[in-house]
């Protein structure tokens, strides 16, 4: 005869079904084969049928008063959790003799907000001081976010369809890259997103929203910085052209300088760079032997001028007395970097903060997507110069 008492069955992942919680007298063996058959209510017992209760994800978080989210934080043992707030859950989860399920938890919940951080450009140290940004302003949402880092060269969107599908994202925030036919698989996915850095402003995505300054404005301010100080052999090394991204934005803008100024600009001064310093140290390498006439360049990040920089100075060219160097982003080592360097500076704090605050307002309260200008900064320091006579 057994004793009456509480018994736990701990079963495969099914459903998000981890445990049941029988009343029953009867001593239950897993893997002796006395269970025959469980169902939503009942579990048969060799040939009889006892009542069930199953707790869930979700019973533990409505007895705790706590989101699905935080229920799973407190599984995954995440450290953002509130003390007591973990005390709680635990102590809710003990009552229920609910310990989880370990394929369970290597699912994202489906219940709760799941937002990826996708950077393009892992060697960018304006984008990831923009990730680290927008990370800060995560701490204490109850949405999970995780950040996945792509090659300058890689396929952002394509990176975003695939972590829909593995990891059921219900939102997502693009750092760098550019908005282009690419973008036409963002359509399949029905989610809200914010482009950070870039404007959506003319693509064809209905739940995509963009935190970004003026480009265009910035970029003119730029080549008229240069142009003011006599320059008119003027490189540019940038990106993609083509479009109504950032940096087809500030080629534009210089552009128009350029021609507001009489200036031509020598198409063979255009440099199609990689956002690194080894891929731009190279690149200007290959580029002033073959121009070594150029008195200046506007680089569309402050690692390619950086690079540039570097670049120019083992070739025995100084900065700024030879060739002057403006360069993009007013990321913190331009503060220290020799020369300091001339650039155009965006707010990171501020793009970081609109673009999450704009994320979780169309997640939570369902909130159309906007498209914010913040305003940028031209801070001049020393790596530009007066034009050689």
């Amino acid at each position: 005869m057994h004793s009456k008492r509480k018994h736990v069955l701990f079963v495969p992942y099914a459903q998000q079904i981890s445990h049941l919680h029988l009343d029953s007298p009867l001593a239950l063996c897993y893997d002796g084969l006395e269970i025959i058959e469980i169902g939503t209510g009942s579990v048969s017992v060799s040939g009889e049928e006892h009542p069930v209760k199953i707790y869930t994800i979700k019973d533990i978080a409505r007895k705790a008063g706590v989101s699905v989210t935080t229920v799973s934080r407190v599984l995954n043992k995440r450290p953002d959790v509130n003390q007591a707030t973990r005390e709680r859950v635990e102590r809710v989860m003990a009552e229920c003799h609910f310990v989880g399920n370990a394929n369970a938890r290597s699912l994202k919940q489906t219940d709760g907000e799941n937002v990826a951080i996708i950077l393009r450009g892992r060697e960018n140290p304006f984008l990831n001081a923009l990730a680290e940004a927008v990370l800060q302003f995560t701490n204490g949402l109850e949405a999970s976010f995780l950040v996945e880092y792509v090659d300058e060269k890689g396929d952002e969107f394509q990176t975003a369809a695939r972590l829909y599908r593995e990891k059921r994202l219900t939102g997502c925030i693009f750092l760098g890259g550019h908005i282009d036919e690419r973008a036409q698989v963002l359509q399949q996915l029905d989610i809200p997103m914010v482009f950070a850095t870039n404007s959506a402003r003319n693509a064809e995505l209905t739940r995509a929203g963009s935190v970004f300054i003026d480009d265009r404005m910035m970029g003119r301010a730029a080549m008229e910085t240069l142009l003011q100080a006599g320059h008119t052999r003027i490189a540019i090394f940038g990106g993609v052209r083509q479009g109504d991204d950032g940096f087809a934005l500030r080629y534009r803008g210089a552009m128009e300088a350029l021609e507001a100024a009489g200036v031509p600009f020598d198409e063979e001064r255009y440099v199609d760079t990689r956002f690194s310093l080894r891929g731009a140290y190279e690149t200007a390498r290959t580029f002033f032997e073959a121009k070594p006439d150029t008195t200046a360049v506007f680089a569309m990040s402050d690692t390619v001028a950086m690079g540039v920089i570097r670049a120019l100075q083992d070739m025995g060219r100084n900065v700024p007395r030879d060739v002057s160097v403006i360069g993009y982003d007013g990321i913190e080592m331009g503060k220290f970097y020799i020369p300091r360097l001339t650039t155009v500076a965006q707010p990171i704090q501020e793009i970081a903060r609109e673009s999450v605050a704009m994320l979780m307002e169309m997640l939570e309260q369902h909130e159309e997507p906007r498209h914010i200008t913040v305003d940028a900064e031209l801070i001049l320091r020393e790596s530009v110069g007066p034009a050689k006579a």
